[in-house]
């Protein structure tokens, strides 16, 4: 993060303020882990990512007049179980995406503001998911997570 001075809007799209920052989250993360099942649980942790990279990178499209609106046909979950490169793939996007929403939301307009705050809510979710399953399997980097 560049900007001196985040907004509140920036820092819930890109972690520091309510949870640690999102490359923190996910440092290290790899392919082994990322596709590993839970026990009681229906997605992996390459799941959440993929899902997460879906909707970061619609709500962008949007946020930025790339787009009018949500896609209809749009799969917000895997349709099929997730290959290492499609993972890959994903997290990259993911990755990618972070300094675009840092940058939309600097200085928003109201319709991004709204998509915007709405991708932040909707991934500080998510993103408390995976900072729980690092956990648990013991592989949460140190200072990602209280």
């Amino acid at each position: 993060m560049t900007d001196p001075h985040p907004t509140l809007l920036q820092l819930s799209l890109l972690g520091g303020a309510s949870f640690r920052e999102v490359t923190q989250l996910l440092g290290d993360l790899s392919w082994a882990e990322a596709s590993a099942p839970h026990a009681g649980l229906p997605r992996t942790l390459a799941d959440v990512i993929w899902h997460l990279s879906v909707t970061q990178r619609a709500s962008l499209n949007i946020a930025s007049g790339r787009a009018d609106g949500w896609p209809d046909d749009l799969n917000v979950w895997p349709p099929a179980p997730l290959t290492e490169p499609d993972f890959t793939a994903a997290l990259a996007d993911l990755l990618a995406g972070l300094p675009e929403a840092q940058a939309l939301a600097r200085d928003p307009s109201s319709r991004a503001r709204d998509v915007l705050t709405d991708l932040a809510v909707h991934s500080a979710y998510h993103w408390g998911q995976v900072a729980l399953l690092r956990r648990l399997t013991g592989t949460l980097p140190a200072g990602a997570g209280a």
